[in-house]
């Protein structure tokens, strides 16, 4: 089983912001997508969450998950409400909610505040946090809706370092049950924790293999305008070290 999609692309008007004529996926794992920024990664996530509208095909498991199973979490995030955090958590599952909360549906909520160590949190106000607090309070919600797919596009934006880490602790130990898809910016986090990547270059698809095929100079300085290098840490996984700017390739237009 896997994740497919074929002749899979986005327009605005005449304009084609993406273009992948061919991606196979494993059905699960944690796979993170990467490319410079208007590289098209947000557009192929909101495609995949059906946020925006595509052409071509997907599937999963040779077939799609109900909207019901699909946890979106977009870049731009903000709660402005008055509402507890134990009570936005609970919005993740208002498609299944009825008249009464039950016990299950509040134990649900403080498993999962849990997992992202936010249970001292579960009465704060949510216009009372700050950025990285809401982000994960948002990445709890997801979690509630019992997900076969995560598509999160910069779950790790707002985060201190010891949170970047727990949180892609725990989608990477997620993902061995669902198919976790996240856009990141940081690529040796990316290879660490990615069992797949994907890099997106100018709307199209320049590579989807693992990490170790990836990241490396060949790969990586033309389509970031840079010049890298990259080590291994003491677990051999890899390190991007970006060592200085160089003039962009031209861009060539979507056809």
């Amino acid at each position: 089983m896997s994740l497919l999609l074929s002749e899979f692309t986005v327009n605005a008007g005449r304009l084609r912001l993406l273009d992948i004529p061919s991606l196979s996926l494993p059905s699960t794992g944690l796979v993170g997508v990467i490319g410079p920024n208007g590289a098209g990664k947000s557009t192929l996530l909101k495609a995949l969450a059906g946020i925006i509208p595509h052409a071509g095909r997907k599937t999963l498991d040779c077939t799609w998950p109900d909207p019901t199973r699909i946890a979106y979490l977009p870049q731009d995030f903000a709660v402005s409400a008055a509402m507890s955090v134990a009570e936005c958590v609970l919005l993740g599952r208002r498609e299944r909610l009825g008249w009464r909360i039950t016990a299950h549906d509040r134990a649900e909520v403080g498993r999962v505040l849990s997992l992202l160590d936010l249970t001292h949190l579960a009465e704060a106000r949510m216009d009372r946090l700050s950025g990285g607090q809401q982000q994960r309070v948002l990445l709890a919600q997801r979690l509630l809706r019992d997900p076969r797919l995560m598509i999160l596009d910069e779950p790790t934006s707002a985060l201190d370092l010891h949170h970047q880490l727990e949180v892609l602790s725990r989608l990477k130990a997620l993902s061995t049950d669902i198919l976790v898809i996240a856009a990141l910016h940081d690529l040796t986090l990316a290879g660490r924790f990615a069992d797949h990547l994907v890099l997106i270059e100018h709307g199209m698809l320049k590579a989807a293999d693992n990490p170790e095929a990836v990241l490396n100079g060949d790969m990586l300085d033309p389509v970031y305008a840079i010049r890298c290098e990259v080590f291994r840490d003491r677990a051999r996984n890899p390190v991007v070290v970006a060592h200085s700017p160089c003039d962009p390739c031209p861009k060539s237009p979507i056809r």
